[in-house]
């Protein structure tokens, strides 16, 4: 009897919720980043990087330089980076169907981690082709190459500025930064050593920047792909204070007790919870849940809250009867 109770309350709220606070101020507070926002971002950085490649594959081709080859791969590799940001942004504003009742929401948390993966394999292969480099120092860069990895650092630059406001706010437009970034790096990096060793004939100093470099991206690529695990697992986002929450809810008037609250991201830009307030003097109206969502959104910045009301007496915070 008890579960039938639950869904029918949880049912007739998110009904109301949908159409009510959801279009208004949740709604509003929380869908307008990735998809509008980047679209024109993500095209504008797909196409720059693919002209880039064919121009740097041709070059590499012309004047037969495997490191220009290469890294007209590694570049090729930051398209499917882009391409994976882009997709995951433009599946998360599909609307909800009965298949999928919060729509897809969910794969801007899957491209982000997948793109955080995505990293870690190209950090991986810098590393490795850094360590053989000092076995075998490569030649002193040519003028062609340093010319073409100068090019490299203003596309993958302005693509990386491109997604730069919106890299704080959404990991899925983070893991885009953060592999744009993560080019402009190198190509320095292939232009600075080359500098250095034209000038001073000393050959290790080319894999020693690369491995500094491939530090700088790990320490940057580790916190992004924590992150997207922990939202994948359906942790509280980062910047929401699980305790802080329960004392909001809990100074709500009337309430006497909160359990079962939970809170996880349904993409990487919002948030959701649910919640059971025990409220001694009964149900207290459509007002007071308004209210409550409407504090929710503004202190926390969580959109889409669903609350259930129980009567009954206790002490206020969950303290251990979090566990379900």
């Amino acid at each position: 009897m008890y579960g039938a109770t639950e869904i029918r309350v949880v049912h007739d709220h998110h009904h109301g919720h949908t159409h009510g606070h959801t279009h208004g101020q949740g709604h509003h507070g929380h869908d307008h980043a990735p998809p509008a926002d980047f679209s024109r971002a993500f095209a504008i950085g797909i196409a720059l990087n693919l002209a880039f490649v064919v121009v740097e594959a041709g070059y590499g081709f012309a004047a037969n330089s495997v490191a220009l080859m290469a890294d007209a791969g590694h570049n090729l590799s930051d398209v499917l980076g882009l391409a994976v940001a882009w997709a995951g942004a433009a599946l998360a504003a599909r609307p909800p169907s009965k298949r999928f009742t919060y729509g897809l929401r969910g794969s801007s948390i899957l491209a982000a981690l997948l793109n955080a993966l995505l990293l870690m394999v190209a950090l991986g292969a810098i590393v490795l082709e850094a360590v053989q480099r000092f076995a075998e120092p490569s030649a002193v860069i040519g003028p062609t190459v340093a010319i073409v990895a100068a090019v490299g650092i203003a596309v993958n630059g302005v693509t990386a500025w491109l997604f730069a406001r919106g890299r704080k706010g959404d990991i899925n437009i983070r893991g885009a930064f953060l592999h744009m970034a993560a080019d402009a790096l190198v190509s320095a990096g292939v232009v600075v050593a080359g500098l250095i060793i034209w000038q001073t004939g000393i050959g290790w100093i080319d894999p020693l920047v690369s491995l500094v470099i491939a530090a700088l991206i790990f320490w940057q690529t580790w916190g992004l792909l924590r992150e997207s695990v922990e939202m994948s697992l359906g942790a509280v986002p980062r910047g929401i204070e699980f305790d802080r929450v329960d004392e909001a809810l809990c100074g709500l008037p009337g309430v006497v007790r909160v359990h079962d609250l939970h809170i996880w991201p349904m993409s990487t830009t919002e948030p959701v919870l649910t919640a059971h307030l025990v409220m001694p003097s009964g149900q207290p109206g459509d007002a007071f849940l308004s209210g409550a969502r409407a504090m929710l959104h503004d202190r926390f910045g969580i959109g889409h809250a669903t609350l259930q009301v129980e009567t009954g007496a206790g002490d206020c915070s969950m303290g251990d009867e979090g566990r379900i």
